[in-house]
């Protein structure tokens, strides 16, 4: 129906005029109490009336609609490119760590048997990918990333996509601008497509999801995220689009993940000038919906956190087994504290029914070793050949690394991720594993720092296949060398905290990139393929010529194992027959607390716990014993510390402790291994 304008005359007759306005104070109040009775009404609101309280976010898309299949989508013209400029520069998140000696540095390559030869395999597919200018951008750095599908391989770049056979390689679709997806819908998405992409593949529903965020003002501040979902496992075909305004706030680096309930978004949060860091902020929006083309709510039940909290990253699942039934989405945050660095884990239960019921807390705190941070006053000190020292590349060192991967072994539950430290002078790979994260105890199995040389690795992204075997991709330079795009691993059955499978070179760059304000990509991506659950595919940068703005990308599939149960590491082969020796287990150790709990008045006290260092493959050197996660008010000691068999725990608790139940964690290390274990401190109001 078309509304009359006020210039047409009929609008100023009185008893018109009379009772237009009531009508419309009686539609006012209609979608007033519609918005008060039911959450399914945010459908209908327009960008700006997101419902903020509390710090909290609930919203809707602002449009949402089908879009045609992407493959009778236009294709790109050259003169649809912008001029070369950098892609949106990511606001500096404030650094606050300590460094401290890292006891978990991997020196050399090893594999299982101590060979001299590395075992990972070769690459199966090794092919180029979209190249600068990267379609409708023009820009630097392309953040590149990529998901794997049923019979396809996506790459998503600044500000392109392209579509890939997964058998051969070959181009199916593109590359085309991430922003013509959005060709017929209108705002900020088909106008004011910024970057910062992902895809990803949702292997439950079989669908494809793309993203990019958005300014609804053609410049600063960021302020909305593009999401489209596919309709079908065929990504050349429809998507389902939405437009989500997020607020008014500049909402940078966004990274989103698949949960069975929903779509999970981490955003850093700065001030609309991008000037004032204030902190991280999680996002969840309606999976069920966006699913089922209809009008989607996401929900944030707690605004940014706060400058002096580091960024963290969604959970990404993998594998053919969810979470446990009901089980949060899990955020894990980077070990930046300054004192006491810990992978922060998050549980976020979102409710999109009753949005007021969902919830964003602290689950648990286990603690990372000690490291050094990477170039934290220049952030750009990664060298090249052939270029001199002001063309050094951004190592990003300052957050976590696009991906944080999921996988539910049944027995256990696995998380691995990985960010970039300095080691021996160098950038380093330093990469985890965190188990039983939705459930808890929430521990550290296994970490380490990859520097086996003097060579620079960073910009990273791990996986782990459905055995358990785990890689890592990154990118690898020096004065010496251009960079290049590398992968090292290790099966399940290697001794833990390292790469014990070695390193492959998966493409050699032939060129450096000068100027480009130092920037060398914001992430890059790892993903394991739904149908094998075996076969790793890794996509990253590099450049063929030196020069600026002409970078190269690339993808590469490879496996470190096939088979199940996951195989025993094989030697390699010698020039004269032997027997193949039996492995040694490598010595090691655990941890374990007794009591389990504790449990003090409300005046406090001293608790007794008792530590016991478990041996096992011949283990017998000292550990040095902390202690993490204490209540305000409560201090710990340990005796003897280091110990070898066990030691005694005292903790002392002040009368100023708040009653309640704490977790704490005690972390041993012992030369490059760490081990961790919980127990309780339980304080009540009962004097």
């Amino acid at each position: 129906m078309k509304t009359k304008s006020p210039s047409e005359s009929a609008f100023f007759n009185p008893r018109i005029l009379l009772s237009f306005v009531l009508c419309l104070i009686a539609v006012l109040l209609a979608l007033v109490g519609l918005g008060l009775s039911s959450a399914g009404s945010l459908s209908a609101q327009a960008p700006n009336a997101n419902q903020q309280s509390s710090g909290s976010a609930v919203g809707a898309s602002y449009k949402n609609d089908i879009s045609p299949p992407l493959r009778s989508m236009p294709p790109w013209k050259a003169s649809d490119l912008k001029a070369e400029h950098e892609a949106n520069e990511n606001p500096k998140v404030p650094y606050r760590h300590h460094d401290t000696p890292d006891p978990v540095i991997q020196k050399s390559h090893v594999s299982t048997l101590n060979l001299l030869a590395p075992n990972v395999p070769a690459t199966i597919l090794n092919f180029n990918g979209i190249p600068f200018p990267g379609v409708g951008c023009n820009c630097a750095p392309p953040d590149t990333n990529g998901a794997v599908g049923q019979t396809q391989y996506v790459q998503i770049v600044n500000e392109g996509f392209q579509v890939f056979d997964k058998a051969t390689g070959s181009s199916l679709l593109g590359p085309n601008s991430i922003s013509s997806i959005w060709n017929g819908f209108g705002g900020a998405c088909q106008n004011g497509g910024a970057g910062d992409p992902v895809v990803l593949y949702d292997h439950i529903a079989n669908r494809w999801l793309i993203s990019q965020f958005a300014s609804a003002t053609g410049g600063a501040p960021i302020t909305d995220e593009c999401v489209a979902i596919s309709t079908t496992a065929n990504a050349t075909g429809t998507y389902a689009r939405y437009g989500f305004h997020l607020g008014s706030n500049f909402f940078d680096y966004p990274h989103l993940s698949v949960w069975p309930d929903g779509y999970y978004m981490s955003m850093n949060v700065f001030n609309s000038t991008g000037t004032s860091y204030l902190g991280p902020q999680a996002f969840a929006f309606d999976r069920a919906k966006m699913l089922a083309n209809l009008p989607a709510t996401f929900v944030s039940p707690r605004g940014p956190l706060g400058g002096t909290v580091d960024p963290f990253l969604p959970a990404d699942l993998d594998g053919p087994t969810s979470p446990p039934s009901g089980a949060p989405a899990t955020f894990v945050g980077f070990p930046g504290q300054g004192t006491s660095p810990n992978y922060t884990t998050y549980h976020f239960h979102a409710d999109f029914t009753t949005p007021a019921n969902s919830t964003f807390t602290t689950f648990a705190s286990p603690a990372a070793a000690g490291f050094t941070a990477l170039c934290p006053s220049t952030r750009a000190c990664v060298p090249q050949a052939g270029v001199a020292s002001n063309s050094n590349l951004d190592g990003i060192g300052d957050r976590l690394m696009f991906r944080l991967a999921y996988r539910n072994f049944g027995t256990y539950e696995s998380v691995v991720g990985n960010y970039t430290v300095s080691a021996g002078g160098v950038a380093a790979v330093r990469w985890f594993e965190l188990r039983n994260v939705t459930a808890g105890p929430v521990t550290v199995y296994q970490q380490s720092t990859y520097q086996p040389d003097t060579t620079w690795r960073w910009m990273g992204s791990a996986a782990m296949d459905g055995q358990g075997n785990l890689a890592i991709g990154f990118s690898a330079s020096s004065s010496t060398i251009n960079p290049q795009l590398r992968y090292a691993a290790r099966l399940a059955a290697d001794p833990i905290n390292t790469l014990a499978q070695g390193e492959a070179h998966l493409f050699d760059g032939t060129g450096s990139q000068s100027g480009t304000s130092n920037r060398w990509g914001d992430y890059s991506s790892l993903t394991v393929d739904p149908v094998d659950d075996s076969t790793f595919w890794y996509t990253n940068e590099y450049y063929s010529t030196t020069g600026s703005f002409n970078w190269r990308t690339r993808i590469g599939s490879f496996k470190i194992a096939s088979g199940s149960p996951t195989p025993t590491p094989t030697p390699t082969p010698t020039p004269t027959p032997t027997p193949t020796p039996t492995p040694t287990p490598a010595p090691d150790f655990s941890l374990s607390i007794s009591p389990s709990t504790v449990t003090l008045t409300r005046n406090g006290g001293t608790a007794h716990y008792t530590v016991t260092i478990n041996p096992t493959g011949g283990f017998s050197s000292t550990v040095q014993l902390s202690v993490s996660g204490l209540p305000s008010g409560t201090t710990g000691s340990f005796s003897p510390n280091p110990a070898t068999t066990s030691s005694a725990l005292t903790l002392n608790v002040s009368s100023s402790t708040a009653p309640g139940s704490y977790t704490f964690t005690v972390s041993g290390t012992s030369g490059s291994l760490t081990h961790t274990a919980t127990a309780k401190l339980s304080k009540n109001n009962k004097p």
